[in-house]
Formats: structure tokens, sequence, C-alpha cells
């Protein structure tokens, strides 16, 4: 069965750090780009950043400087590290495999001013 699983949600403060993992089982993630997405209580879903299987990253202009996307290819993970959180951070984050239509069970980000 094709899983992507996100961990390490958390409540932090303003100003913390936290690392989102994302845990491919399935799939080998050398093969695909993967990408973070976020929503937000009363917003609609949003794209964060990507990471291609080329190697390339891409950001979304708010999280620019701020997060950065990496993977893994031996541990099949793909990891979003958030420094300088902010409380617009704040919502349940998602990985997918962009062409794919269905998201999992995301993971709680919570930013406490």
């Amino acid at each position: 069965q094709v899983q992507l699983v996100e961990s390490g949600g958390a409540l932090v403060e303003v100003g913390g750090s936290l690392r989102l993992s994302c845990a491919a089982r399935g799939i080998i993630i050398g093969n695909y780009d993967i990408g973070w997405y976020r929503q937000a209580p009363g917003n609609q879903r949003e794209w964060v950043s990507t990471s291609q299987s080329g190697g390339a990253t891409l950001y979304e202009d708010s999280v620019k400087g701020r997060f950065t996307i990496s993977r893994d290819n031996a541990k099949n993970t793909v990891y979003l590290q958030m420094n300088s959180l902010k409380p617009e951070d704040t919502a349940v984050y998602y990985c997918k495999v962009p062409t794919w239509n269905n998201y999992g069970p995301g993971t709680q980000v919570t930013v406490s001013s």
C-alpha cells in the first residue's frame, strides 16, 4: 500500500523551530517530486514547498528564507525544517506527490504568540 505519513507537528512559540517528516511507504521517493502543503482553519489548502526528484527545491514566498525542504532517499523520507515560526504558520501540514489527488491525515503545527 502506498502511503506518505506526516509527523513532527507540535505546539511551538513564535520564533521557534520544528522539523516535519514525510515518510514514504510503497514508493521510492527518489523517483518523485514531493510537496508540502498546509491548511489553516477557515482557509483553503495551499502549497508550501516542493522537493523535485532532480534536486531542485521550490518555496512559496511567505516561507522563503525560513523553511528548508530536504530529502533523505536512503530513509525514503522528506523533511521540512521550519524556523522563525509565525502565528500565521499555524495549520495542518500535509505531504503529497503533486500529481496525486489524495492527502494523508497531516500533522498539526500550532504557533502560539
